[in-house]
């Protein structure tokens, strides 16, 4: 069976080696002729698995060990009697780490303990789940809107009222288009007005969520901090939208090892519930163990004196500014970046708290 795989995925060959035959390839780059013959295809979120993709293939299952799926035409999968499968939350607690890893480069106040902030988080799903645990945890007011969901423990409001009352907004939505809460273009020029000047944006959900033209223009009225590891014309990256930016990083925000070596178990495990097969592997038997950092300490002593050797966001910023050229960041140094990122591990590796 030959098996085509992007070769950015983790533990690929622990997971699928004795299924079949793995062709590792550059996923944003991939095309109908690279999955002709193939009867599993393993992506990730830079290809478009599209009808002209897979039309006339040898195709069974396609997985993406990604969380969102606006990158998967599922109507064309059902057509073509493909069985897909995603990997919801598979890095959500990375997502949630790198949001407070953000909020505390920008404000190192807050290393301070009880300092007053309100977290405001748009989207209650795995990731928001998991950013309202965490900042509870530090003690932070927690404000969320989700049209979609009620979560017992979350003080829930609209958004017109988040966006008015929160010191920083974190964005965790899928990219939707049509429905009746659309989440393209979510952040706008009237949405961002709403905010005040000292509130902090972040957005390490989808690109498209924000407009980019509407943001330039609020941080150029405003001055307004903004963190951005999703870009609307990704890859395409302005240096005008790049010198407006706090902090900037290559579209990382969920890799960590567990996070994504727990994606790839995830598709894993599809497939083999798909086509009845056993299960019997487990990420964790592959990691190597982490320096325990919080073990017996209060958390703000520890975020304080480790934060940056657990993950030191202004390195992951410098890098990718580093790949600017005439103008614009070099789409194969972005690509770059993220093929070769330094998978850091998630706080729990360390000893530290996780979503319970």
């Amino acid at each position: 069976m030959k098996i085509v795989a992007d070769e950015n995925l983790a533990l690929t060959d622990y997971f699928f080696a004795d299924i079949g035959e793995i062709h590792n390839v550059a996923g944003r780059h991939l095309k109908h002729q690279d999955v002709q013959d193939a009867e599993l295809l393993l992506v990730r979120s830079v290809t478009q698995v599209n009808a002209a993709l897979i039309e006339n293939t040898a195709l069974k299952f396609v997985g993406s060990a990604t969380i969102g799926t606006d990158h998967l035409d599922q109507a064309a999968l059902a057509e073509q009697h493909i069985v897909w499968s995603n990997a919801a939350g598979c890095n959500a607690q990375a997502v949630a780490e790198y949001v407070v890893t953000a909020i505390f480069h920008l404000e190192p106040i807050l290393f301070e303990k009880n300092k007053p902030f309100c977290l405001g988080i748009v989207g209650l799903g795995n990731v928001g789940k998991r950013l309202a645990h965490l900042a509870g945890v530090l003690g932070w007011q927690v404000i969320a809107y989700d049209p979609y969901v009620v979560h017992d423990t979350v003080e829930q409001v609209d958004l017109e009222q988040l966006l008015q009352q929160a010191d920083a907004v974190s964005l965790h939505v899928p990219l939707t288009r049509h429905d009746e809460h659309a989440t393209y273009h979510l952040m706008n020029a009237k949405t961002l007005s709403l905010m005040p000047k000292h509130s902090i944006l972040i957005n390490a959900a989808r690109g498209a969520v924000v407009e980019e033209a509407a943001l330039i223009t609020d941080i150029e009225q405003t001055g307004r901090r903004v963190v951005l590891d999703v870009f609307e014309h990704e890859p395409v990256i302005s240096s005008k939208l790049l010198q407006l930016l706090r902090l900037a990083t290559p579209h990382i925000a969920g890799y960590s090892l567990e996070g994504k070596a727990r994606g790839t178990q995830m598709i894993y495990e599809a497939y083999c519930k798909a086509f009845d097969l056993p299960q019997s592997k487990d990420f964790k038997t592959q990691l190597a163990a982490a320096e325990q950092y919080f073990q017996d300490q209060d958390i703000y002593s520890v975020l304080k004196q480790q934060l940056n050797s657990i993950y030191n966001i202004a390195q992951d910023d410098a890098a990718l500014r580093a790949c600017l050229h005439d103008g614009i960041v070099d789409q194969e140094a972005f690509d770059r970046l993220r093929k070769q990122y330094p998978l850091r591990r998630e706080w729990a590796a360390h000893g530290g708290p996780c979503h319970d």
